[in-house]
C-alpha cells in the first residue's frame, strides 16, 4: 500500500470513528434531553385564522435567533402564504438599528401603502437595558413594546465519574474567568479547591467551551461571569458535540454548551445561584420556574406607537407564535416555551393591541 493510500486510509478510520461516537452519543442525548418529553400546552388555542391576510414586515435578528424566527416564518407562511417577511441576521447592530429614529424624523416621506413594509421587528437574546430603552424613548416617544417568545438554558458538564455535587456561581465565575467579578476571593484551579479529594484533588481543572460565534458563550459570559473575561485556559470548540467528545477523553475537564446533551460518559453538573441554596439540575420544570440559574428568555421587540394600529400581518404572526403551533416550532428549534404563567400573560397584553385589518 501506498503513502497515500495508507494516510487516505488511516483520515476515513478516524472521520468513522469520530462520526460513531458522536451519532451513539446524539442519540443517547436524544433520549435524555429535557424538551424530549415536552409537548405543547394543551392550554394554548390552536391558530386557525378567519381568513387570509397580505402585507410584509421585517424582522431585525441576533444571529442566534435566526434559525429560530426562519422556522417561525416558515410555518406561518404555511397558514398565511401571502404575508412575507424579511429576516436580516444580524450582530449587536441589530439592537442599534432598532433604535434609530422612524423614517418621519428623518425627512424621509414614507407612503401610507408601504408602512407595513417598513414595520419591524427586533429578536432578541436579551431583555433591552434601561440605557437602550431610553435611547428608543428619546428617538421615538414611546417605550417599544417585548414579547417573551421562548427561554433558553446553557448547562454545565463533566464526565461521569467526576464526584462533583455541584457548583455555585460562584465558584462557576472563579472557574472559569480571569476577574472573577462574582465576587469569590480565590481562582479555582484544581479539583482540591472544590473539596474533591484522593486523586482528584491535586488534578489541575481542565476547561472547555463554545467560540465566539455561539449565543451560550455570550449567555455564560453575561450570566455565569457577570460581564467579566474568560480564562485564557479555556479551550474553545464551534460545538456541544466538540465540548462533550473533549470531556469524555479527559475526566478531569469541565465544560459549558447549550443545555440538553447527556451522553454515556458525560452527566450535567447541578447549580445553585449562592452559597446555601440547593443545586437545581436544568429540566422543562427548573427552567420555566426559574429556579435554575443559568437561564434567559428571548424577546422579540416591536415598534408599536400607541397613537397608530398594529399591521394586521404582524398581528397574525404574533398570534400564531401564541398558540400551539407557534409553541411546536419553538420546541422543535431546541428552545424551552413559556412557563403557563408567563404565556397567558403574554397573550392578555399582546391581543389588547389595536390592529388595523388590511
Amino acid at each position: 500500500m501506498n503513502r497515500f493510500l495508507r494516510v487516505f486510509t488511516l483520515e476515513c478510520a478516524l472521520l468513522s470513528a469520530f462520526h460513531l461516537f458522536y451519532f451513539v452519543e446524539r442519540s443517547s442525548a436524544e433520549h435524555s434531553d429535557p424538551l424530549a418529553t415536552v409537548t405543547a400546552s394543551s392550554t394554548l388555542a390552536h391558530y386557525s385564522p378567519k381568513r387570509l391576510v397580505s402585507g410584509a414586515f421585517k424582522v431585525q435578528s441576533s444571529e442566534a435567533l435566526f434559525p429560530l424566527l426562519t422556522r417561525l416564518s416558515a410555518d406561518f407562511q404555511r397558514f398565511q402564504p401571502k404575508v412575507t417577511i424579511e429576516i436580516k441576521k444580524g450582530t449587536s447592530k441589530a439592537v442599534t438599528e432598532f433604535l434609530q429614529p422612524p423614517l418621519r424624523k428623518t425627512g424621509k416621506i414614507m407612503m401610507i401603502d408601504d408602512r407595513s413594509s417598513s414595520f419591524q421587528l427586533l429578536a432578541a437574546t436579551h431583555q433591552l437595558s434601561d440605557a437602550e430603552i431610553k435611547e428608543f424613548v428619546t428617538q421615538h416617544g414611546y417605550e417599544p413594546m417585548a414579547m417573551p417568545v421562548a427561554v433558553d438554558a446553557v448547562a454545565l458538564y463533566v464526565h461521569k465519574d467526576n464526584p462533583l455535587p455541584g457548583l455555585t456561581l460562584d465558584q462557576v465565575d472563579a472557574i472559569f474567568s480571569s476577574t472573577r467579578k462574582r465576587g469569590a476571593k480565590n481562582d479555582i484551579s484544581q479539583w482540591g479547591h472544590l473539596g474533591l479529594a484522593e486523586d482528584w484533588e491535586a488534578a489541575p481543572i481542565r476547561l472547555y467551551g463554545r467560540d465566539r460565534r455561539s449565543e451560550a458563550r455570550a449567555m455564560f459570559l453575561e450570566h455565569a461571569l457577570a460581564g467579566g473575561e474568560f480564562k485564557s485556559s479555556v479551550q474553545e470548540h464551534p460545538g456541544v458535540a466538540s465540548v462533550a467528545l473533549n470531556i469524555n477523553h479527559n475526566p478531569m475537564g469541565i465544560g459549558y454548551s447549550a443545555l440538553g446533551l447527556h451522553t454515556a460518559n458525560v452527566r450535567t453538573v447541578p447549580v445553585a445561584e449562592k452559597d446555601g441554596m440547593p443545586f437545581v439540575l436544568p429540566t422543562r420544570e427548573t427552567v420555566a420556574d426559574q429556579t435554575y440559574p443559568l437561564r434567559h428568555a428571548l424577546y422579540l421587540y416591536f415598534d408599536q406607537s400607541p397613537k397608530t394600529s398594529l399591521p394586521e400581518s404582524v398581528q397574525e404572526f404574533l398570534t400564531f407564535i401564541m398558540s400551539q403551533e407557534g409553541e411546536e416550532t419553538v420546541m422543535r428549534a431546541g428552545l424551552f416555551p413559556l412557563s403557563h404563567v408567563q404565556a397567558e400573560n403574554r397573550t392578555s397584553s399582546i391581543i389588547a393591541l389595536p390592529y388595523s385589518p388590511s
